[in-house]
């Protein structure tokens, strides 16, 4: 998961950049982090826990000044939960300031590190994101006459030794930088409110702060945003594009558009197909709120079995893949999620899940219905097997 958020030429540049965090903070709820640049210094606030905690508070967004800013929403997926893991991380280097907001996985990233710090490089975090801005800060590659600018060129030329899945925004004196893989694994769009370009890991963002989308930025794509407008680059070599499936199924808000595609819409279609595939034995479909909603929403129009509310969700508790820990995963079952009697008490019902992952969650869902009165319950999965 993660988000990433990038907005140039605003005056309210962290303003702005906290409210798209606040609408990409289903994609990690761990820490959230803002860098802004005021023309002449770069500002950083970063913190554990929600956008909410920390970046409606004036004082904070005060202390981030200027018309450039990058942010992020931090899900772990390498490094532990501390803040010098939260990003974006931050660098004075050769050419200047360079921030880096960072969603995906770096796979050689163990591999790069040691290499690394066998060279005599020293890092500050445990994150992966942390061995882009060292490969960095160590390139030799001073100019290309087809970039004409130092850092953009000694990005690029970091990133040729880095595998994996990354949708990064970076963040220099005079530029903001996007960046897709050559696989497009992780998602990343272009917006512009009035003559001011974004960059968001989902369209989203773009909606809460009236943006419109310009496109999606390509896989293994460059885009440049400075004064002179916005350029494009595909340094690298050629590859096929494989978006990741997970935003469909789950990871993406569903009144965003990825790849071209609503993700309200696929989500239905494909509880609609899971009604064709699905021996139709309930009287009634219950939805595992929030994300099994618009799959058993196309569920009960296919099959022609009525749509219920059989479980109600607590808005106030985060999500249970989020958390960290075995334990309170067990513990948050229950406090997030309820079963509506009225709805399921001597009923055969058809439980509609986005997808099952540990199956911890799954098990207890299915003995809380047995436990409020359900004569039958028939577990059915919108995404396949893995």
């Amino acid at each position: 998961e993660c988000g990433v958020f990038g907005i140039s030429g605003h005056e309210e540049a962290a303003a702005v950049t906290a409210l798209g965090l606040h609408a990409l903070q289903h994609r990690g709820q761990e820490a959230a982090g803002i860098v802004s640049y005021d023309g002449k210094h770069f500002h950083s606030e970063r913190r554990l826990g929600l956008v909410g905690d920390s970046f409606t508070k004036k004082p904070v967004i005060n202390r981030l000044p200027g018309s450039s800013a990058i942010g992020h929403v931090r899900y772990s997926t390498t490094g532990e939960p501390a803040l010098r893991n939260v990003q974006p991380l931050f660098a004075d280097l050769a050419g200047g300031g360079f921030a880096v907001a960072h969603n995906g996985n770096i796979t050689n990233a163990l591999t790069l590190r040691g290499e690394l710090v066998k060279n005599g490089a020293i890092f500050q975090s445990t994150s992966d994101t942390e061995t882009i801005l060292q490969l960095i800060a160590r390139s030799k590659l001073a100019y290309d006459s087809v970039i004409e600018d130092e850092q953009v060129s000694r990005f690029i030329d970091a990133l040729g030794s880095v595998e994996g899945a990354y949708a990064l925004v970076a963040l220099t004196g005079d530029k903001l930088i996007g960046v897709r893989d050559p696989f497009g694994i992780r998602p990343l769009v272009i917006g512009k409110l009035d003559n001011f370009f974004i960059l968001s890991s989902e369209t989203c963002a773009l909606d809460i702060i009236g943006a419109k989308l310009v496109r999606e930025v390509s896989n293994g794509e460059v885009v440049v945003i400075s004064d002179q407008g916005i350029r494009s680059f595909m340094p690298f070599p050629v590859a096929p594009y494989r978006p990741c499936i997970f935003e469909y199924i789950y990871f993406a808000r569903p009144d965003s558009v990825v790849g071209g595609l609503s993700v309200y819409e696929c989500r239905k279609k494909i509880g609609q197909q899971l009604a064709k595939e699905s021996t139709n034995s309930g009287e009634v479909v219950v939805p595992v709120p929030d994300s099994g909603v618009p799959a058993a929403l196309g569920f009960a129009e296919e099959s022609k079995i009525p749509f219920q509310l059989g479980i109600i969700r607590n808005h106030y508790v985060g999500r249970t893949f989020i958390e960290p820990a075995q334990k309170i995963r067990s513990l948050g079952v229950r406090l997030k999620l309820n079963a509506n009697k009225s709805t399921i008490k001597n009923k055969k019902i058809v439980l509609v899940d986005d997808s099952l992952v540990r199956g911890t969650t799954s098990h207890k869902i299915v003995k809380m219905l047995y436990d409020f009165g359900a004569k039958e319950v028939h577990v059915r999965i919108a995404s396949p097997e893995i």
